[in-house]
């Protein structure tokens, strides 16, 4: 009987945090969200955009570039989860790291047909170096609260219906 309640309890268990966590292998969860000062980067007049004053709304920070080959991919899919009705709460901060004239950010965005994003720029990159990033594309998601509450490494597929479900429970 023991070992029945134990086997039901891990089948529960495994099968709750299944649901809680899309099957994609470059996200990462933070378990104890994390909080950061002073997330400051440039839209395209040069004016400052701080993400203190976005929270009461899903955020997500995406740090690209032009001639980064993932981001170029992501971006249509990332463009269409911006205008995604489930998730009116939801603001997308595309930031590019590129370091490179505005022109090419805007051209960029022209052949990709984007149409629901706006660009950002972190021409200092301290924001790279703030949320240690690894490479590019990467996505920092932070909840109501803004906090870091997950991490995308790499490029995925933004219309991912999974995704977007599980996305759903923080909208």
């Amino acid at each position: 009987m023991k070992l029945l309640i134990i086997f039901i309890y891990i089948i529960i268990t495994n099968f709750s945090y299944a649901l809680e966590k899309p099957d994609i292998k470059n996200l990462v969860l933070i378990k104890n969200p994390k909080t950061y000062k002073d997330v400051v980067f440039k839209d395209l007049n040069q004016k400052n955009v701080e993400l203190d004053d976005f929270k009461g709304k899903l955020i997500l920070i995406n740090f690209w570039a032009t001639w980064c080959a993932p981001c170029k991919e992501e971006m249509p899919s990332l463009d269409n989860l911006q205008s995604n009705n489930n998730l009116n709460n939801l603001k997308i901060f595309p930031i590019n790291i590129g370091q490179e004239d505005i022109s090419k950010s805007e051209l960029f965005f022209q052949k990709l047909n984007i149409k629901n994003l706006d660009i950002y720029i972190d021409s200092r990159i301290t924001l790279a170096k703030k949320f240690a990033l690894r490479g590019i594309p990467t996505t920092i998601l932070f909840n109501k609260q803004g906090k870091e509450f997950a991490r995308i490494i790499g490029s995925i597929d933004f219309n991912n219906e999974e995704f977007i479900n599980w996305l759903k429970n923080y909208n």
